[in-house]
């Protein structure tokens, strides 16, 4: 199979994708947290993420998010005027601060939009468009209508995460759903959601096996080496997985430090999400420690307590 990173904001930056790959050296599909379309443009530190040098040994993907015909426009073409070669289109995001505006799920609704993107893919051969989303905004038969134009038109694939907007990442997948919507997809489909062990891959492959690919984002946030582990079809002790995670952090954290100009502050508030999701991993003990720590001599007191 082939492995997909999932964006998630705040978390999957440049550097992150670049020490990942440095040290657990798998095979990934990267891509960039979403990007969005403000009053003046494209944000300077988005096209960096994209574009900027720690790229350069996996490369990466760059996702666009958008409300209507006019950003949509915008954002594919500033990004193949920087060189973009492969695009991905959001229209799952669920958060409500972005589909109160239209975009993300809301995007799935949008017949006019949908069309655009049918106009844009067609009028781009040189770009490879990919597109990711979920099954609806409220309701789980929206993407029947979506699904319609997406066919008509060629992607690399589309990711799909079987639950609606509402439900965030709570609530049941609904795997009958995702079930039809491959039957129904003419373009290759990922699966993503809830994968947070070898087993859960397995589980899908079982189910799915014309699936190729699939799409983890919180599971490898919580677990970097899961890539690695279904890849070599057995699960590392938790040694090897810490001893790795630490390896990792030591990197992004010694880049961070080099970086940076706001001081410990700053240095603290992007290093301490690379632990959000690990709790089951690291151990609660630990993870609240890293959590309340103040300044940079608690957190590394709190990360020395991680224990193999």
């Amino acid at each position: 199979m082939k492995y997909h990173l999932a964006p998630v904001q705040g978390h999957t930056d440049q550097a992150y994708r670049h020490f990942h790959n440095m040290v657990y050296n798998t095979q990934i599909e990267y891509y960039t947290p979403f990007i969005r379309w403000e009053k003046e443009g494209v944000r300077k530190r988005d096209m960096a993420d994209a574009f900027g040098e720690l790229n350069s040994p996996q490369g990466v993907v760059p996702q666009i998010i958008f409300k209507n015909e006019t950003e949509l426009r915008n954002l594919v073409e500033t990004l193949i005027e920087a060189g973009a070669k492969r695009i991905d289109l959001n229209m799952g995001c669920p958060f409500p601060l972005q589909t109160a505006r239209g975009r993300g799920a809301a995007a799935i609704c949008n017949h006019s939009l949908a069309e655009e993107i049918a106009k844009i893919v067609n009028s781009h051969p040189e770009i490879n468009f990919s597109v990711k989303m979920r099954l609806g905004l409220k309701e789980e038969n929206e993407w029947e209508n979506l699904l319609e134009i997406l066919n008509t038109i060629p992607l690399t694939h589309i990711t799909l995460h079987p639950r609606i907007a509402r439900q965030q990442y709570g609530g049941e997948i609904n795997i009958e759903a995702f079930r039809r919507f491959v039957e129904k997809s003419k373009n290759k489909v990922i699966y993503n959601g809830d994968i947070t062990s070898p087993e859960d891959v397995e589980d899908i492959k079982l189910q799915f096996p014309e699936l190729e690919n699939v799409m983890i984002g919180r599971g490898v946030l919580g677990r970097p080496s899961l890539f690695n582990e279904i890849s070599e079809g057995k699960e590392w002790s938790r040694e090897e997985r810490i001893d790795k995670m630490l390896e990792f952090h030591r990197l992004l954290l010694r880049h961070y430090s080099n970086t940076l100009i706001g001081g410990e502050h700053q240095i603290l508030s992007k290093i301490k999400p690379f632990w959000e999701y690990a709790e089951e991993e690291i151990g609660r003990k630990s993870w609240k420690s890293i959590k309340k720590a103040t300044n940079m001599a608690k957190y590394n007191s709190a990360v020395a307590t991680i224990m193999r």
